[in-house]
């Protein structure tokens, strides 16, 4: 799939956006479990929409062959080196960083409420959602006020921390499996 740009405000990526990016020379997508996803473009100054490429906006770029198209939100534009540019970017779940909560507390919740709640509590509207297939119960909130992105996992009473599993994160809806993929019975070595 050839990536696409958005502007920086757009919320449905189905349609093609400001335009293909069809100049791109390569388009490599990192996901590690529970940890960094992020896009790194590479694209050359004479394609047509070097121009409209800025920090910010959106690519939308398909990670892998089973997943669906996952935005990314552009965050370093280098230089260009022999005619190209390097554009990194952060999926789109990654906004949560910016979205505040304050202190809350709620009392043996389920893992679903605990999250749902979290969302909820946002200072900022946003448009994220979330679900998990677990069943666990714990007390959880913060004290003071903290990012939405913190909470669901990288601190100390986080949902991950908390409950475990791993995250998927589906453009803005936020899935916490107990477990992701199956075990097929292969081993690479």
């Amino acid at each position: 799939m050839i990536p696409i740009l958005f502007e920086a405000n757009a919320k449905n990526f189905d349609t093609f956006g400001i335009g293909v990016l069809r100049d791109t020379t390569s388009c490599e997508i990192t996901e590690e479990r529970n940890g960094t996803y992020e896009l790194t473009l590479k694209y050359p100054i004479n394609g047509s929409l070097y121009g409209c490429i800025r920090k910010e906006r959106i690519i939308v770029a398909k990670p892998n062959d089973l997943a669906k198209n996952q935005a990314f939100r552009i965050y370093k534009i280098s230089i260009p080196i022999n005619g190209i540019i390097t554009v990194n970017a952060t999926h789109i779940s990654y906004d949560l960083v910016t979205i505040g909560v304050t202190p809350f507390s709620l009392e043996n919740a389920s893992v679903s409420q605990c999250g749902e709640t979290l969302l909820i509590k946002g200072v900022i509207p946003h448009s994220f959602s979330y679900q998990t297939d677990m069943s666990k119960a714990a007390d959880f909130g913060a004290t003071l006020p903290v990012s939405i992105r913190s909470l669901i996992g990288g601190s100390k009473g986080s949902l991950l921390d908390l409950f475990g599993g791993e995250f998927e994160w589906d453009n803005f809806k936020i899935y916490q499996h107990s477990a992701r993929g199956e075990d097929r019975g292969v081993v690479i070595e």
